[in-house]
């Protein structure tokens, strides 16, 4: 069984209110969602990441088109990790090239998560279930349940957003900081106000501060107790300023979104500076690197929370793989509204005054596309 062809529909839907992070914003929500068609007529979904840069969507969906697709038509379709490693090596060069290694490792991710899907529709199994056999002994403790965690908030109306999601049955929230300093420790003390002492709350940073300044920021933040501290500098500081960071304050660092390949993992992960590894299905990996990803940081004693904050399939297959590695750490689900997300499938409905849920039974990711539903966002590429 072979992949036969790969389809590829890029979208763009309008929001009210855009986007703001610390590295930039977005005025509207993008998505690159890929459906791999196998010789005996299976099928899967993923999705490329593609919030930036502002014309990142209709370019990642030309190198998924014109460029990746045709690489993998022929390649085998229920092995989804030797594949994602052939992949990985049939666009080393190209990448190199036109110096997009990025893009490149984001369009062979979504092909890998489509491969997880098809592979467990084939088995008519939900994806965790597929992953948790897979995973070895990791996934001896998966019973499908996963925590959320309402991430994306801010840097306007936090506390007001943060209640809205607590109502919802959300228990941890995250939100954005390297802004003002001043306006960043005013949302801090706005949400931990209106959410009580005891509440978890994580903030991001977005690599927004110097080695330097974020030490200082870190220290302003300490009274208010974050559970994690995210990307407080850039991904590609190196190791040693990473390790003093982490060194020099008390506070939990996570990182992991904007890390690509195994040994740079691998290397971060025993720097030090960690608790918290979030590598990103539609950045890097797609499900078969982050598994191997998840797997190593769990070694070593640090929490695997799967980064995401794009459309519905991405987001289904990060929940699958967190479920796959047991009921530990958290997803994030991006509390701003997205119509790529909200029009692929409804959350469950949060199970537990904890903020658990469980994941449906239904087969693969769970997530049937609707492509009519879609039409009104289409954009050519």
């Amino acid at each position: 069984m072979t992949i036969e062809r790969i389809e590829c529909h890029v979208f763009r839907a309008p929001i009210a209110k855009p986007v703001q992070a610390a590295v930039g914003h977005f005025g509207n929500r993008p998505a690159v969602f890929l459906r791999v068609w196998a010789s005996d007529g299976a099928w899967g979904w993923g999705e490329v990441f593609c919030n930036f840069p502002p014309v990142g969507a209709e370019h990642r969906g030309r190198l998924a088109r014109d460029v990746v697709a045709p690489m993998a038509v022929g390649a085998p379709s229920d092995d989804p990790a030797s594949t994602w490693r052939l992949l990985t090596a049939r666009v080393r060069r190209m990448a190199i090239q036109c110096g997009e290694p990025g893009p490149m490792a984001q369009v062979v991710a979504a092909i890998d998560q489509a491969l997880w899907d098809m592979r467990a529709r084939r088995a008519g199994l939900p994806l965790w279930r597929v992953l948790a056999a897979a995973a070895g002994p990791t996934g001896m403790t998966a019973d499908g349940r996963i925590r959320l965690y309402a991430s994306g908030i801010g840097p306007d109306d936090v506390a007001q957003t943060a209640l809205a999601k607590q109502a919802e049955g959300y228990t941890a929230f995250k939100f954005k900081v390297g802004f003002d300093p001043a306006r960043d420790l005013a949302n801090f003390r706005d949400i931990r106000d209106a959410l009580g002492p005891e509440a978890r709350i994580m903030v991001d940073a977005n690599q927004a501060w110097e080695p330097g300044v974020a030490a200082e920021r870190l220290r302003a933040l300490e009274s208010f107790r974050p559970y994690w501290v995210e990307e407080p500098v850039a991904a590609d500081e190196s190791l040693a300023d990473w390790q003093a960071l982490g060194r020099g304050t008390p506070l939990a660092l996570a990182a992991g979104e904007n890390i690509r390949g195994q040994a740079d993992f691998e290397a971060a992960i025993d720097n030090g500076h960690l608790r918290f590894v979030q590598p990103d299905v539609g950045k890097w990996g797609g499900i078969s690197g982050c598994m191997a990803v998840a797997r190593y940081a769990q070694l070593a004693g640090l929490t695997f929370c799967p980064h995401w904050l794009g459309g519905g399939i991405g987001l289904a297959a990060s929940m699958h793989l967190r479920a796959a590695m047991g009921p530990a750490g958290m997803v994030e689900v991006d509390a701003n509204p997205n119509p790529l997300r909200e029009s692929l499938w409804t959350l469950p409905a949060v199970a537990d005054e904890e903020g658990w849920i469980r994941l449906p039974d239904a087969a693969g990711i769970g997530v049937d596309v609707e492509l009519p539903a879609l039409e009104a966002y289409r954009v050519a590429f």
